[in-house]
């Protein structure tokens, strides 16, 4: 009766269970900095993980976290049909001890400060204007954070078609 129902389950009583390291397999971790983890690296954050999907555990944070995702950052990726909107603002101190293979600063500031991490084999430096700091009404600001993400968006679609295809060609840490 029992195989009969396991049969009835769709349930192959043939194949073994799936070794449990081969579902624990952790997945390289990459970090992408910017001073305040409040737009560059969000924005960046979540067009790489619409890119690679649950092949890298891709993460932002700030050197200085101001505290907030910028709405006009979440406005923006909105239109992409990225949400960051669950997304907060937190220290790079977070991942001083987590095995973080490759970095990512997406500005000048966060190059400066960024340490070394546990793992560290790659780091990455593609800076891009703060769009936080543009000037005049709501539509240009908006013109602005657009403008970056897209810029955001070229960069790491060459990168993860690097990472696809099975390679970092980052500077070595």
């Amino acid at each position: 009766m029992l195989s009969s129902n396991r049969r009835k389950n769709n349930i192959d009583e043939t194949i073994p269970p799936a070794e449990p390291h081969a579902m624990t397999e952790p997945k390289p971790t990459i970090l992408i900095l910017c001073t305040g983890n409040s737009c560059r690296s969000h924005m960046a954050e979540g067009i790489l993980r619409s890119l690679v999907g649950d092949m890298l555990d891709v993460r932002s944070a700030g050197s200085a976290p101001a505290g907030y995702v910028h709405p006009l950052a979440i406005r923006a990726m909105m239109e992409v049909d990225i949400d960051i909107s669950g997304h907060h603002s937190k220290p790079l101190e977070e991942f001083l001890k987590a095995e973080v293979e490759t970095v990512i600063t997406v500005c000048g500031n966060a190059d400066a400060a960024c340490p070394m991490f546990p793992g560290q084999i790659y780091r990455h430096h593609w800076p891009f204007d703060d769009p936080a700091k543009a000037d005049g009404s709501e539509e240009a600001k908006m013109g602005i954070f657009r403008r970056v993400r897209d810029e955001i968006r070229a960069k790491l679609e060459a990168y993860a078609r690097e990472r696809i295809g099975g390679r970092d060609q980052g500077a070595e840490a």
